[in-house]
Formats: structure tokens, C-alpha cells, sequence
């Protein structure tokens, strides 16, 4: 058995460089290449596209820039490829990539995974008993869905890499999955084993994401050398869990226990528990260290049994939508910018009104330049160059074809410096995101490889219980003399989402400052300052392991991801509000 296992990360969503594929297979570095393309609104886009055309539904980047750039490398160097790029059309990306391979005169053995479809069964569903509510809000179903996708796990990709596959075409599958799945192959990890299961899924977690893992929106962004040729990420895995981040030698980026923390608490909740399919992880005792230039050994983490569900990302139409920009320039150009969007607004509404299509479903007025995300805590009111940013929804797309047309008008009517009017925005539809628990025993996920279907045996997972996590009372009160900071001189943080709910994880710059933002960095301080944006609960996890605490606030988005209005629908900017609160430190720990 091999004892260290390379994988790369080439991918962290549709739309990421091109650069990324290449770059890891030259480097002679790699065993794996995995890819991740999928995010909620990309299924819907797909299920839209796949309705159209019946040969797409799926990333078609994958093959037409990806692989096109690397297969026959790829298989010159026994490199082998796992892709959650199939998205609703598994085998429609693979008869692609086998159009591909034949074009370039290269034999490959191509898999694919299907089974996370729920469509079929939505009839039943809607007549299920307890009915189906959505995670967050506790909403019915909806009566119209775009698509409905469960979040597979890795043993299908095991499956299909024991089977002889040299590529593997996922549909919708948990984004760590790729990864776990060739650790599970590779070292005949299995099912039972959970401390591996959690050790695995954190190496997929880290990789993910892309350059996330290799100095992408660190905290410390000024440290990190090169953006242009940034490395994209590679885990050196071993079989009893361990592994090393690291990335392609002579490359752009930064590989320090301080960017690797910020990717462990991106987009997770408590870290006693990140559920996934295969395993329930606990990431709250991992150790990070430095192993050498651009190396960062990872170890520690814990599992326990699955639960037996999936978690089923469905979406739906709500309407269409439809988001204009203008930007306003001079003194109070803010207020300007206000002003303007108003009077569209007030203009438009009067016009739908008079045409009996009645006023918007939803509308959000920001001014970017403004730090209207800051709330009261803007400092820079009085710029003299602003962006209007009006966002409205409708159930007509007629009245929101009205409203596009209805901004261009703003440069001859009203504010004095008005500009930036790039042709009448466009209208899309509003589709959002419905997720959901379903029975694990409802799928059955299958491997298509070599004219061979394999069934999936899943564990049937066991009811989930929450542990509990003892508070730690080492807090440290500042003195009189104490000087007072911004968070960002203590800590570096990293923001993400799930659905309305945003997490932050905020990592001590030392070991010794954690008891003193301890005290201050409590819930209902957080929650207090990021108030204009957070409508329901902060809780505070902590991490002791890599001196951090992890903040779930809910409600916090919008709505989130494809149902939020704001220009940060995703929350990415979230923590970096939360590092210019003020905490007070005593002059010898600065």
C-alpha cells in the first residue's frame, strides 16, 4: 500500500481560473486531480440548461477547458481525475469527455455516479409523513421545483476508482467527497472507520475551495506574494490521517497554519459537528504546524457515525429579478446616489401601479463607496464617487423589463455627475434555494463503469445528537492602561454561508491573546455590532485546537445566496466587519 497520497485541488467552483489543472499535473507533484464546480445556484442553472439542450446539464468547463488542457497528460502520468462536474447530467458530461478522448486519440475509462436526483420522487415526498420543512425557516415544499439534488458522499467515488476508473463524473455530491473517496480507495479506508473518515473529509474541506487553502482571502492579504501565478492546493495524505498542505513548487501564494485555519472554518457551523454523509466530523482538536517552506501538517480530527440522512438542496422559481447600477460622482455624492435611487423607485412603482401590475415583491437600495455594509460603521459617508445599487424583485417579468428601462433616464433627470449607465440591465429569473433532510434509505446511488452498474451500499447512519461542548472560563480582562485596537491586530478571520445563516472564524494571531478575546469578542458583543445586518442568534463555538472560536449567526444574509437582494449575498465580507471592532489590549501583549 502506498504510504503518502497526492492530491490536487483544481477547482474551487465553476468559474474558477483555468489555470488551476495544469498548473497541478506539470508539476509532477500529484497522484489525484480533483475538481469541484457545484454550488446550489448552479444546479438550478443547469436543470435550466439540460431543459433546452438535453445533452447539458452538466460544467461543461470540465472538458472543454480543463481537460482539454491536461488528458493526455493526465494519462501519460497515471493521474486520475475525480469531477463533481455532471451536475444534472452525470452521463451527458461523460459521453463529452469520451468525445474528447477520442478526438485526441486517448483510451480512458470514464465512471459515473448517479442516484442524487430527487425529482422522480417529488410526488411522494409531498405526501410524506412527518410532511418535508426546510432546514432554516421550517417552510413547505414548494408547489414548483427546478431541481432537487442530495448531497452524496465519497463511497461511490471509492467505488468507481476500485472499479478501474480513470475518470470520475459525480452529480451532486458533498464538496469534500472527491477527496475522501480516493483516500477511501487508496488506503482501504472504511465506512466504520470514522476518526479516518473526519481526517479525510478535512483534507477535501482544506482543498476545496481552491487557492482558498494556499493564501486566497487571507486576512493578512499583503503577505501573500505573487496573486498572478498563485499555487492551487495539494494534500500529501498518509493513511492513518495525517496530512500536509501544500502547492506546486515555484508558485505564487502562501502556505501557512494561518491560512489553512481560516479554510478549516470556512463555511461550517459547530466543530464538534460537521455533518456530513459519511461521517459526523469534529474538527475542534485539530492541530496545525509548520513542516517546512509552504508546508502545513494537519492532524487530530475525530469522527463519529453518519446520521442517517441526506441534506437535499432543492430550488425553485420565485419570480424573476433584476439588479441596476449607476454611479454618481462629485460632493455628497452619497446622498445623490440615495436620492436617485429613491425617485426610481418611487417613479417606477407609480408606473406598475398605473399598468395594474402592482409594486415590487422585494427592493434593496445600497451605495457602494459608502460602506453601506458597515452599517454605523461607516466612515466614509462623504466620497466623492459612489455606485447606486438597486436591486427589485417581481412576480412579472414585464414589470421588471419596466423597471431596466426606467434607470438610463437617471442621467439626464436628476443628480448632477451621473455616469457609468452600461445599456438596460437585464432580468433574470429568481430562483432559490429549498433545502431539505431526506431519508438516506429513499436513494440508491449507483456507478456506471464499463457497462457495469454497481449499487451502493450506504450505512444506514444513526439519529444525530448534539454534543456538548464545556465552556472554558480562561478569559483575561484588560486594565486601565489597556490600548484600545481594531480585531485585526489580534486575530485574522474568514466569513462564509449556508443558506441565511453566515459563519465567521476568528483565529488568535497567538496562543496567549485567546483568553483576552475571550472576554471580548462575546456573542452578544458580535451580534451587537453586526446588528444592521444580523436578524436572529449569534452563537459562539470554540476551537481550541487551532486557538479560535467559530461564530454561527443567522438570519444574517438576506435570505442568502440566491434569494438575498445585497451586493454580499454570500456574507464574504462579513468578517472582515467584524476585524474593525475595537478590543482593548494591555501593552504587554502588544
Amino acid at each position: 500500500m502506498t504510504q503518502t497520497i497526492r492530491i490536487g485541488g483544481a477547482s474551487g467552483f465553476w468559474g474558477d481560473s483555468a489555470v488551476g489543472a495544469p498548473q497541478l499535473v506539470r508539476s509532477g507533484q500529484i497522484d489525484y486531480l480533483v475538481f469541484d464546480y457545484l454550488a446550489e445556484l448552479t444546479m438550478s442553472l443547469l436543470a435550466g440548461a439540460r431543459l433546452k439542450k438535453p445533452e447539458l446539464g452538466y460544467a461543461t468547463d470540465f472538458v472543454a477547458v480543463a481537460m482539454k488542457q491536461v488528458l493526455k497528460d493526465v494519462v501519460d502520468k497515471g493521474i486520475r481525475v475525480v469531477s463533481n462536474a455532471g451536475g444534472v447530467n452525470p452521463q451527458g458530461c461523460a459521453d463529452a469527455l469520451a468525445a474528447l478522448a477520442a478526438e485526441q486519440g486517448v483510451a480512458l475509462k470514464i465512471s459515473v455516479v448517479t442516484g442524487d436526483d430527487l425529482m422522480p420522487q417529488m410526488a411522494a415526498l409531498r405526501e410524506a409523513d412527518p410532511p418535508v420543512r426546510e432546514i432554516q425557516s421550517g417552510a413547505p415544499l414548494p408547489e414548483k421545483l427546478v431541481s432537487a439534488n442530495a448531497y452524496l458522499g465519497a463511497l461511490p467515488v471509492k467505488a468507481a476508482l476500485d472499479a478501474g476508473a480513470q475518470v470520475v463524473i459525480t452529480g451532486r455530491c458533498v464538496d469534500s467527497a472527491v477527496t475522501l473517496g480516493v483516500l477511501m480507495h487508496a488506503f482501504g479506508w472504511t465506512p466504520e472507520q470514522h476518526d479516518l473518515l473526519a481526517a479525510g473529509a478535512l483534507a477535501g474541506h482544506i482543498i476545496e475551495c481552491g487557492a482558498q487553502g494556499t493564501g486566497g482571502l487571507h486576512t493578512d492579504w499583503e503577505r501573500v506574494p505573487d496573486w498572478a501565478h498563485i499555487g492551487y492546493p495539494i494534500v500529501e495524505c498518509e493513511a492513518n490521517g495525517d496530512f500536509t498542505v501544500t502547492k506546486p513548487a515555484g508558485t505564487g501564494g502562501l502556505v501557512v497554519p494561518a491560512v489553512v485555519a481560516e479554510q478549516m472554518l470556512y463555511e461550517i457551523g459547530d466543530p464538534t459537528a460537521y455533518l456530513l454523509p459519511d461521517v459526523v466530523c469534529d474538527f475542534s482538536r485539530v492541530t496545525m504546524a509548520q513542516d517546512g517552506e509552504h508546508r502545513v501538517r494537519v492532524s487530530g480530527a475525530r469522527g463519529r457515525p453518519p446520521t442517517p440522512f441526506y441534506k437535499v438542496s432543492a430550488t425553485y422559481m420565485a419570480g424573476f429579478r433584476c439588479s441596476a447600477q449607476l454611479t454618481i460622482v462629485g460632493l455628497d455624492a452619497v446622498a445623490k446616489a440615495r436620492r436617485t435611487g429613491e425617485a426610481i423607485l418611487i417613479r417606477s412603482t407609480e408606473m406598475l401601479e398605473a399598468l395594474g401590475l402592482g409594486a415590487y415583491k422585494e427592493h434593496h437600495l445600497e451605495v457602494l463607496g459608502a460602506e453601506s455594509c458597515y452599517g454605523p460603521h461607516a466612515r466614509h459617508a462623504n466620497t466623492r464617487e459612489a455606485v447606486l445599487r438597486l436591486t427589485v424583485t417581481h412576480r412579472s417579468k414585464e414589470a421588471l423589463e419596466l423597471f431596466a428601462r426606467e434607470i438610463a433616464p437617471a442621467g439626464t433627470s436628476w443628480s448632477p455627475g451621473t455616469t457609468g449607465a452600461a445599456g438596460r440591465p437585464s432580468v433574470s429569473p429568481s430562483i432559490r434555494q429549498y433545502a431539505f433532510l431526506v431519508d438516506k434509505a429513499r436513494l440508491q446511488p449507483q456507478v456506471h463503469v464499463g457497462g457495469q452498474v454497481i449499487d451502493i451500499t450506504v450505512p444506514a447512519g444513526t439519529p444525530f445528537t448534539a454534543s456538548t461542548q464545556q465552556p472554558i472560563s480562561d478569559t483575561q480582562t484588560p486594565g486601565a492602561d489597556a490600548v484600545e485596537l481594531p480585531l485585526v491586530r489580534l486575530a485574522w478571520a474568514r466569513s462564509g454561508d449556508k443558506g441565511d445563516t453566515s459563519n465567521i472564524g476568528v483565529i488568535a494571531r497567538r496562543p496567549e491573546l485567546l483568553p483576552l478575546l475571550r472576554a471580548q469578542l462575546t456573542p452578544e458583543r458580535v451580534a451587537a455590532w453586526l446588528a444592521h445586518l444580523v436578524q436572529g442568534s449569534v452563537t459562539r463555538f470554540e476551537v481550541p485546537g487551532i486557538h479560535a472560536f467559530n461564530f454561527v449567526c443567522e438570519q444574517a444574509l438576506g435570505g442568502g445566496g440566491m434569494a438575498s437582494l445585497r451586493n454580499d449575498p454570500l456574507g464574504k465580507g462579513m468578517a472582515q466587519i467584524l476585524l474593525s471592532m475595537p478590543v482593548r489590549v494591555p501593552p504587554h501583549l502588544l
